[in-house]
This record gives structure tokens, C-alpha cells and sequence, in this order.
């Protein structure tokens, strides 16, 4: 498996007498984007923090790059990025210095740091000191860090959690593109409309397990048990047909008065997908 980014393999964690996680097996390669979905306390943060060697698992093992995470060192962190909620910046500096700090030790030319402030949108603001950015421009100053050395792995920790659409959208642009130049990321989310848009593979965790994986379309119409069609007609009145024949005739029908003005299939969404699965609402 010399192709393959992060490898976890059965891994489980314990805290004391709390199980956090339990059996989770993970694989990734570059150029793909796997989302790690699940509410807030399912394991998310813990599997990032076993993953990138900053916490020690119960039981399990865990690769990245083939090698073990218990044994990483610093050449295999500088291809690594991470961006959690504790990825803060120096306030007191500003966007441009932030970068020529870990530009420094990272080993990585003075020039990549105006390319890379460019394709966030910061470049104008690079004089600004950190502590005055917006929530979202300090966001994506976070994310420039994390990828200014090009890592071969991102772990990103809800990195758009709070921000308005717009942000969240350049976000996803950029990392779509990091994808295209076969970057791996590893994607914590709780938002299943953003994992659906992004991911490659999804992993839905409930209380440390993993219930479901696979490619979000995939993961969708394994549970699209009752197929039905949505059918907006000319009037503006919305029609939900199960899949038979009746149906067919009359959508037929409608088709050839020319009274439909789109329709759509019904099947389940992610956020259905883990309430089918756990019985519960997934919520942040």
C-alpha cells in the first residue's frame, strides 16, 4: 500500500472508564477527500489527534506515510497540515509575518508566501495585525499556514464552522483545488450538505463508531428504500409520486401539456442517511 496517505486500523480509545472510540479503520490517498461526519462529542477531534501523533491509542494502529504515529518526527511533520480550533496565529503580528514565521521554519522560500496569501484573498491585508482580522479572514490565514509548506496531508477540524456562506465557499473552492494538485484532507464536519459537495468517501461516526462509509452518493441510495420523485408543475403546486407505473403515466401526461417545470429524485441525504442509521438528529 505505497500509494496510501493515513492508514487506521482498528483503532479504539479509552478514556479511563469512557470509550471514545471503538474499531475505527480509516485508509487514504492522495488526491482525495475523505470527511470524517459525525455531532459534536463523537470521536472526531480524538481520531485527528491519534492520527497526526498528538494522543496515544488504547489499542489499534495508525500510518501516515507508512509510518507509525506513535514514532513520528519532525521531517514527517512538514508533510503534514493541520487545522483544528486550537490552530490560533500571533495576534500581535501581522498576516504577512505570521507566514514568514512558519515560512522559516518550515524551510519554505519567501516567495511562496505572497502566492499563497493571494489565493486565500489576504494579500491586501497582509499588514494587518492578525488580532484585527475578521473571524473568517483569520480562518483562512490558519489555512494559508497549514498548506504554506504544500503538505501531503491536510487534517482540516470543522474549518468552516461559523462562517458565513461566502467564506465557506471560497474555503471549499480552495480546497477543491488542493485536491486537484493530490493533497489528501481529511475532513471533520458536522455540516452533511459541505461533505456531500466535497468528499471523495464519507465515515459517519456515532458515539465512537463508525456506522457508515463510502461515497456520499453511494451512502444515499443504499437507504433510498421508498424511491419518489418530487414534480413541480406549472401552477407552483409541488406533487410527490412514488416510483410505479401510475406515476410514469401520469408525469407522461403532465409532460405532454408541458406543465412540469422541473423534477427532482427524492433520495435520502447524509443528515437522513445517520438519523436512519443511529435513530438520532444529527446536530453540531
Amino acid at each position: 500500500m505505497a500509494d496510501t496517505i493515513l492508514l487506521l486500523e482498528h483503532i479504539s480509545k479509552k478514556f479511563k472508564s469512557e470509550t471514545a472510540l471503538q474499531d475505527i479503520s480509516i485508509s487514504m490517498k492522495g488526491g482525495e477527500i475523505l470527511g470524517f461526519l459525525g455531532p459534536s462529542g463523537a470521536g472526531k477531534t480524538t481520531t485527528i489527534k491519534i492520527a497526526t501523533g498528538q494522543l496515544r491509542q488504547t489499542a489499534g494502529t495508525a500510518h501516515i506515510l507508512g509510518r507509525d504515529t506513535t514514532k513520528l518526527d519532525n521531517q514527517l511533520y512538514c508533510q503534514i497540515g493541520i487545522v483544528t480550533d486550537h490552530s490560533g496565529v500571533y495576534e500581535r503580528m501581522n498576516v504577512y509575518d505570521n507566514l514568514l514565521y512558519f515560512a522559516k521554519i518550515l524551510d519554505v522560500p519567501r516567495e511562496r508566501i505572497e502566492i499563497i496569501l493571494k489565493r486565500v484573498g489576504l494579500w491586501e491585508h497582509r499588514n494587518k495585525l492578525a488580532s484585527k482580522l475578521s473571524k473568517g479572514q483569520g480562518q483562512r490565514l490558519v489555512l494559508a499556514r497549514a498548506v504554506l509548506h504544500q503538505p501531503k496531508l491536510l487534517f482540516l477540524d470543522e474549518p468552516t464552522s461559523g462562517l458565513d456562506p461566502s467564506t465557506a465557499l471560497q474555503i471549499h473552492r480552495f480546497l477543491l483545488e488542493l485536491k486537484s494538485q493530490g493533497m489528501a484532507i481529511f475532513l471533520t464536519t458536522h455540516n452533511m450538505e459541505e461533505a456531500a459537495k466535497l468528499c471523495d468517501v464519507v465515515a459517519l461516526l456515532h458515539e465512537g463508531h463508525i456506522v457508515e462509509q463510502g461515497a456520499p452518493r453511494e451512502v444515499c441510495l443504499k437507504y433510498n428504500t421508498q424511491k419518489r420523485y418530487k414534480v413541480l408543475l406549472d401552477t407552483r403546486e409541488e406533487v410527490v409520486l412514488p416510483q410505479n407505473s401510475e406515476s410514469a403515466a401520469q408525469i407522461a401526461r403532465w409532460m405532454e401539456e408541458n406543465r412540469i417545470e422541473s423534477i427532482h429524485s427524492c433520495e435520502p441525504t447524509l443528515e437522513h442517511v445517520f438519523l436512519a442509521v443511529t435513530g438520532k438528529e444529527l446536530q453540531s
